[in-house]
């Protein structure tokens, strides 16, 4: 045998390694909140790309908007809750900083609260064997979000002049 036959394998799972670990960089960690898994992320484009495409893998998706928010613009420290349906027993509770949360939810039915700047959005999430789900919270735009989607309301900017 010669030493290329050993060097071309070596070569490509090197190549493969340096990929893999660059992907790894640039997507969203994975969380764990009372024993569930979950991942946040869609703050860009690419990253929002990402989210939907490993979504169908995942039991859950949770998507947040604002109602006629501008386009870059997304909710921030949305407090999340998930119960039982029927027994209202807690199952997880969490915040996301991202448009998107993704969440390993075992089969069932539940009630998933979102809140935002003290406005709480409830909305039923059955989860079936092998299928995603999806429920999507968009807040009303004419509640004053100034301060949940991260801009300074203005009496902070008189202030800082």
């Amino acid at each position: 045998m010669t030493p290329t036959r050993f060097w071309r394998p070596a070569a490509a799972l090197a190549i493969l390694g340096v990929f893999s670990s660059a992907q790894a960089l640039t997507n969203p960690p994975i969380r764990i909140a009372q024993g569930i898994e979950y991942m946040c992320g869609g703050k860009s484009s690419a990253e929002a790309s990402f989210m939907e495409t490993v979504a169908p893998r995942w039991a859950a998706t949770l998507e947040f908007a604002v109602s006629r928010g501008k386009p870059g613009q997304f909710p921030s420290d949305v407090k999340v809750v998930v119960r039982e349906r029927y027994s209202g027993r807690l199952v997880m509770e969490t915040a996301t900083g991202a448009p998107i949360m993704l969440a390993r939810l075992d089969p069932g039915a539940y009630e998933v609260e979102a809140t935002l700047a003290g406005i709480t959005l409830q909305q039923p999430l059955t989860v079936f064997n092998g299928l995603s789900s999806k429920a999507v919270f968009v807040w009303p735009s004419n509640v004053d979000f100034a301060a949940a989607l991260g801009f300074p309301r203005p009496e902070q900017q008189a202030s800082v002049r």
